[in-house]
């Protein structure tokens, strides 16, 4: 007898994913890029065929975006995307027709591949595990090496679990409901691409000098690129805005993965943010002392208890009668409002840190860089995805105007610093 085939799984959108398609702009997305650089230039033969054997076993990622009377949800794509060239314009606006498709797609130029994914279907962590499962596959269909099921690589054999499929934002949601932060902040405006172009500029620094740097000052390395951020971000905010009294805090973003704190291993998005900043109406700051500051504040922040709190606000609406029997157009204008009002408002920019990458040791020899960019805001130019692997830190920022202010400002402060900064870009000439 044949096999019966399997009948395609559907998920509704977990808590963190609601939002992201009601926020959808008409030139604007919220997606993301992980990529592998390879020693050798990419077989896109090879890597159709490894897609091919990845995808069943994660049937929450490969998935399209559909829409029901009352709420958006995911199904299982019943076919893999074919896998296209990329371009030198990463994260090229996912249209509502391509993500009905499938809302993720597998890309690859030269030596180089990339997975982009709409931000509903997961997070930085999700994403990563699905990238090194596909870049196992294709390592051993191209150099013919037996890859083991290590450092988050998932064995293509078996099923996947209930708890990889689970929204673990209801499950772990608490009694209390922090209100939400409503204060305005520091926006940088710049001249914005005609053509919508989006710049990468790319900062390769040593990661063991980062780690020793920013173990001198008694912080992470996420607290300590943060601080170099808002660093930069003061001294452009006081060239835009001379008066102190009329300037406003920055803020930047920092996802924190929940999956540290909750436990689980959920593939959707388990992820909440903590906004960390610098009031300049209080006067100047140096380095040193931003980098406590970030410090201390990400120590108050990132507790079980602080984000649980944060994130019980969103299951306590998705939860509320009254916005559950809401028809899906309402519930759209709704999120859409609560997403401008308290989703980009709150915070300057993002700084999202994936960390040290670490791959199966048979990969190793094959991957030269792995890469994280995320695309900016709908309101501001800029964010910083950052990575580092075989000890090497990729800070990739991302803008959507002409001039690379923030760039210049953050590099020139790295080699301040006592960093050797190697640069890349995919500027136009």
């Amino acid at each position: 007898m044949p096999e019966k085939k399997r009948r395609p799984l559907w998920l509704r959108l977990d808590n963190a994913a609601l939002i992201f398609p009601a926020a959808q702009r008409r030139h604007w997305s919220n997606a993301f890029r992980i990529s592998f650089t390879f020693k050798d230039p990419v077989d896109p033969f090879l890597l159709s065929e490894a897609l091919a054997h990845t995808a069943p076993r994660f049937p929450s990622v490969m998935v399209r975006l559909r829409r029901s009377t009352f709420w958006y949800f995911l199904e299982e794509v019943p076919e893999p995307p074919a896998v296209r060239e990329d371009s030198s314009r990463p994260l090229v606006h996912m249209r509502r027709r391509d993500v009905r498709r499938c809302a993720v797609r597998v890309l690859y130029y030269r030596d180089r591949m990339a997975v982009e994914y709409f931000h509903s279907v997961t997070d930085g962590t999700g994403a990563l595990i699905f990238a090194k499962t596909l870049a196992a596959e294709y390592v051993r269909l191209a150099y013919h090496v037996d890859v083991s099921c290590t450092e988050g690589v998932k064995d293509l054999s078996e099923r996947p679990k209930h708890e990889e499929l689970e929204d673990s934002f209801k499950k772990h949601a608490g009694p209390v409901a922090a209100p939400r932060d409503s204060l305005s902040v520091y926006r940088y405006k710049g001249v914005p691409e005609k053509d919508r172009f989006l710049h990468v500029t790319l900062g390769m620094i040593d990661s063991g000098l980062l780690h020793e740097k920013s173990r001198a000052l008694g912080a992470t390395v996420t607290a300590y690129l943060t601080a170099l951020l808002l660093d930069a971000l003061l001294e452009l905010q006081a060239e835009q805005v001379p008066l102190r009294a009329r300037r406003k805090n920055v803020k930047v973003q920092i996802p924190v993965n929940l999956r540290k704190l909750f436990g689980g291993c959920t593939m959707r998005n388990f992820v909440a943010v903590a906004n960390i900043g610098a009031d300049p109406r209080l006067g100047d700051y140096t380095f040193p002392e931003l980098v406590q500051i970030v410090h201390h504040e990400m120590q108050l922040a990132i507790t079980e208890k602080n984000m649980r709190a944060i994130f019980t606000p969103n299951v306590k609406d998705e939860r509320n009668l009254i916005l559950k029997a809401a028809p899906l157009f309402l519930k759209n204008i709704i999120m859409r409002a609560v997403f401008d009002t308290v989703g980009e408002r709150v915070s300057t920019m993002t700084l999202s840190n994936l960390g040290n990458v670490a791959l199966p040791k048979e990969m190793e020899p094959f991957v030269e860089r792995v890469e994280f960019i995320i695309g900016p805001q709908s309101s501001g130019p800029y964010n910083m995805g950052v990575t580092s692997f075989h000890g090497t830190t990729f800070l990739n920022l991302v803008r959507n105007t002409t001039e690379p202010e923030l760039e210049e400002k953050l590099f020139t402060r790295l080699v301040r610093l006592g960093f050797h900064v190697r640069v890349e870009s995919n500027d136009r000439g």
